[in-house]
């Protein structure tokens, strides 16, 4: 064979691509094999997806070493696009057991309201995208793998047919997104004409010798990309479609959205910043951090305002809080700018954190949803005497919130990412943290509080009643088991992370690039 073309020769490392390529394989067997499948066994389509989602899981275990790289240059072996390290797989295990979560917590969904084979395809491809873009490492593929993970999540969202709401719902996400892939696509491009290259890397060292004339094209194409992904991270002004969309969307998929989604877009700021864009901090660290303050509160402000007898309103309350919870996210990724890339482990720790405690939430509001399907935070009153132990669950998963025993995970997470921002000297954000999680204190605790009043007579005493909240349902449902079991299992993780949290708070002391 000729050197020269032996040297073009590609290889390719399969078990470091495992995780999203399983993930992709079992989306494609179950959208070919609902072609075949009677309505009766439906059902097997949605263990077929949990099946994949777990070898995903499981493909991660080989892989802890977090040293596989692939797709490298040829010409340049630290040049990959590709790259299975600890930032990854930490990343990947949040995105594929979030994913699996979801779909325990829509077997019920998907066999009374939601078309099955439909939402298993578009479930699974878009949790492929999120396991792709952590490992990303070229800016290409960054994007391929954002819009993989986002495309399918429009039409998760309008799944729900002859659902007013749930149409609009998607086409926000959708113009909104779309305005993020736009802004993004400028901006990498412009980077690729200031550097002349797209891997990650290569990309660092580009913008730091780029000549004078291309300066101000370098300087608008990280800003463009910075707002772009500000957009997926719904950061303040960018935030606006989050409460519509998560009211409008079946509550699996608003779960889903606040937590995988929520990665995704996190996860592409932090290979930008303090991969590619390193030397530019002094660009993208003040923004961050004015971004930061302005998320916390707006979201928080926000959530305060929810009324307890709105339609919906416990999911809207959910979606700031999502909000508000962004911004003390974007606190370490700021602080990184001033003080280096090890600050990122806090927003690991603390994403971890977050993912847990979030989709129990939601699966707690999944199992009220069954009889009280206004979901009002005002159907929750009272909830003990109905159901103790989905009770309990939520008032843990909303002190792990607001960061207050026993919810020990959450205050841990959030000394995390208070600590990277005094350590960064920026001791004003650490000030503006922590008034706001004194404002979010009261919601929380307002939520919490009503869970274990005694049920109004009136018309809170948990019987059933209709959406509109005015009518009874004719006949009590029966308790969803994989409603329960989500519950079960994520309140089960939030307990143990409390009583022994060092294996997330590791990731706050850990130089993950």
């Amino acid at each position: 064979m000729n050197p020269a073309a032996a040297g073009l020769v590609q290889s390719v490392d399969w078990q470091a691509i495992a995780p999203p390529t399983l993930t992709a394989v079992a989306a494609l067997a179950v959208l070919v094999a609902d072609l075949f499948t009677e309505e009766r066994r439906k059902p097997l389509l949605g263990a077929t997806a949990i099946a994949g989602l777990a070898a995903a899981l499981l493909a991660l275990i080989p892989l802890r070493a977090g040293d596989r790289s692939t797709f490298c240059l040829t010409t340049d072996a630290t040049a990959c696009s590709y790259t299975a390290d600890h930032f990854t797989l930490v990343i990947q295990f949040l995105v594929l057991g979030g994913a699996l979560l979801t779909a325990v917590l829509s077997l019920t969904d998907t066999r009374r309201e939601l078309p099955a084979g439909e939402y298993w395809f578009l479930l699974l491809a878009s949790a492929a995208g999120a396991a792709l873009l952590p490992a990303s490492r070229d800016l290409a593929t960054l994007v391929v793998a954002l819009e993989v993970a986002s495309l399918p999540a429009f039409a998760l969202v309008g799944l729900r047919r002859g659902d007013r709401r749930s149409s609009e719902a998607a086409l926000k996400f959708f113009l909104s997104s779309v305005t993020a892939t736009a802004v993004t696509l400028l901006g990498v491009s412009f980077v690729y004409a200031s550097t002349g290259t797209l891997h990650l890397t290569r990309v660092a060292a580009g913008l730091a010798e780029v000549p004078a004339p291309l300066d101000t094209l370098a300087t608008t194409g990280v800003a463009l990309t910075l707002v772009g992904f500000a957009f997926k991270t719904a950061a303040v002004p960018f935030h606006f479609w989050v409460p519509d969309t998560y009211a409008g969307a079946p509550l699996p998929v608003a779960g889903y959205l606040s937590v995988v989604g929520k990665a995704v877009g996190f996860t592409g700021l932090i290979l930008v910043t303090v991969v590619a864009f390193p030397g530019h901090a002094r660009v993208w660290g003040p923004v961050l951090a004015v971004l930061a303050a302005l998320t916390m509160t707006a979201g928080n402000v926000a959530a305060l305002r929810q009324s307890a007898t709105r339609a919906g309103g416990a999911v809207r309350l959910l979606a700031w809080s999502s909000v508000g919870q962004a911004g003390y996210l974007l606190v370490p990724i700021a602080a990184a700018a001033y003080a280096g890339g090890d600050r990122i482990g806090a927003t690991v720790a603390y994403a971890l954190m977050y993912a847990v405690v979030n989709l129990g939430a939601f699966s707690v509001a999944a199992l009220v949803a069954r009889t009280r399907p206004a979901n009002r935070i005002a159907d929750y009153r009272g909830l003990y005497a109905t159901r103790p132990l989905a009770a309990l669950a939520l008032g843990f998963f909303l002190l792990c919130l607001a960061g207050l025993p026993p919810g020990v995970i959450g205050l841990f997470a959030k000394v995390a990412v208070f600590s990277a921002a005094v350590d960064a000297g920026l001791g004003w954000l650490a000030v503006v943290m922590a008034v706001n999680v004194v404002v979010a204190l009261y919601y929380y605790l307002r939520w919490t509080a009503l869970l274990f009043r005694a049920p109004d007579a009136a018309g809170d005493s948990g019987a059933p009643v209709s959406a509109e909240g005015d009518r009874p349902v004719p006949s009590r449902r029966p308790r969803p088991a994989p409603a329960a079991v989500a519950v079960a299992v994520t309140a089960a993780a939030a307990v143990v992370l409390s009583g022994w949290p060092q294996p997330v708070l590791r990731f706050a002391a850990t130089t993950l690039f």
